[in-house]
């Protein structure tokens, strides 16, 4: 049975770290699988144990019983150095199973850590693309719209020269200073007639009403993607220097990023096992059971930075989920978007759209679903959730 559990071991090893190295479409899905195998895995190995120990304690009442019956010195002494053996063989099982859960756990967490930067560097890509998305700041500005350009034109050249005047290029640049003097223009034009001036007027309105309510929207949705965006970045560099400090204790320093594209998974695989080839060593050594203890931490320690880092990832998905439904708010809430379907901008609609979709990733492609269940805390503690 001994050689089963080792066996089984290295079955997952394999396995993960291939899973490690295949692509996936869906990496809720991939999640989802591992999680699956890992805690199958985990309860062969608590089965396992659970077998041994309960055969071990058999023999130690057995023992026990035969001390109190037992006659002559010689056969005591043979007797407590046969229990104290079989305690030892208990300790030994104690520490090898949490080697073993320890094993899981770390490949378990090594793969969240790759999913997880790959939804970061998604997330990163998808912010970026927002921020850049130079319509923003143009829907929100009656000067980048041709017909409010061109009614300016005629407006200032036809104005009472006595009572007209030029904007400077700081204030022609302005939405509100821009519109009240193309307003003043317009009023001022001696040219023109009452009809002409609302027939101007009426061009022009629907560009004025939109762009006037909602340019501050306009602006906090890119200024807050500028934010998230950040906030982003931040995640990512916590995340990276994760990954320095969970692949440490094996000797493997290559970062996170030159890892992901030079695909070097596999030489985390071949440091991994050659550290818990020294730390059974250790384990099966009287002398260096301190060694390998401290090796044991050494894996676990890793885990629990994984466990808060995913923590802080979901606060940030959380906190981008809600912008992003704020954003979805604000852009329906022009009231005037039948009235004036024909002017408005496309790009205002694929604004909207685009917003629509993101919503719908932060509650499944960015977040990790899984992760946040009861399952995952289960296998990351090394609990098994069928017991």
């Amino acid at each position: 049975m001994a050689s089963l559990i080792k066996y089984m071991t290295g079955i997952v090893l394999f396995l993960v770290m291939n899973v490690m190295t295949a692509n996936s479409t869906d990496p809720n899905k991939e999640i989802a699988v591992l999680l699956e195998d890992l805690s199958v895995e985990l309860q062969i190995v608590q089965m396992f144990y659970r077998t041994e120990n309960n055969s071990l304690y058999q023999r130690l009442n057995k023992l026990s019983q035969d001390l109190k019956a037992g006659n002559s010195l010689k056969e005591k002494v043979a007797l407590l150095i046969e229990k104290d053996h079989v305690l030892n063989e208990l300790k030994l099982n104690e520490l090898s199973e949490a080697t073993d859960i320890s094993k899981i756990r770390y490949l378990k967490g090594l793969q969240i850590i790759k999913i997880l930067y790959e939804k970061t560097l998604t997330l990163d890509h998808h912010y970026a693309s927002v921020a850049t998305f130079n319509e923003i700041n143009n829907l929100g500005n009656p000067n980048n719209y041709p017909e409010f350009i061109e009614m300016k034109a005629k407006m200032t050249k036809n104005q009472d020269k006595k009572s007209g005047f030029e904007l400077s290029s700081i204030l022609g640049d302005n939405i509100y200073t821009s519109v009240v003097h193309s307003m003043v223009s317009l009023f001022n034009n001696s040219s023109a007639n009452k009809k002409e001036k609302e027939e101007h007027l009426k061009e022009i309105e629907c560009i004025l009403d939109f762009t006037l309510r909602m340019h501050n929207d306009l602006n906090i949705i890119y200024f807050e993607t500028a934010f998230l965006q950040k906030s982003n970045t931040n995640v990512m560099l916590e995340l990276q220097q994760l990954f320095v400090d969970y692949t440490k204790p094996i000797k493997y320093h290559t970062a996170l990023e030159q890892c992901r594209n030079t695909d070097d998974w596999e030489r985390i695989r071949d440091n991994l096992g050659t550290y818990l080839k020294e730390l059974d060593k250790a384990l099966k050594d009287d002398s260096q059971r301190y060694k390998a203890h401290k090796m044991q931490i050494n894996l676990e320690f890793p885990i629990d930075r994984l466990l808060q880092f995913i923590i802080l990832y979901n606060g940030h998905i959380d906190q981008g989920a809600k912008f992003y439904e704020k954003f979805g708010v604000m852009l329906n809430s022009y009231e005037n978007e039948k009235q004036c379907a024909t002017k408005i901008p496309l790009e205002y609609k694929k604004l909207k759209d685009n917003i629509a979709v993101s919503i719908e990733k932060f509650n499944t492609a960015y977040k990790p679903i899984e992760i946040n269940g009861s399952k995952m805390k289960q296998i990351l503690y090394g609990i098994n959730e069928f017991e």
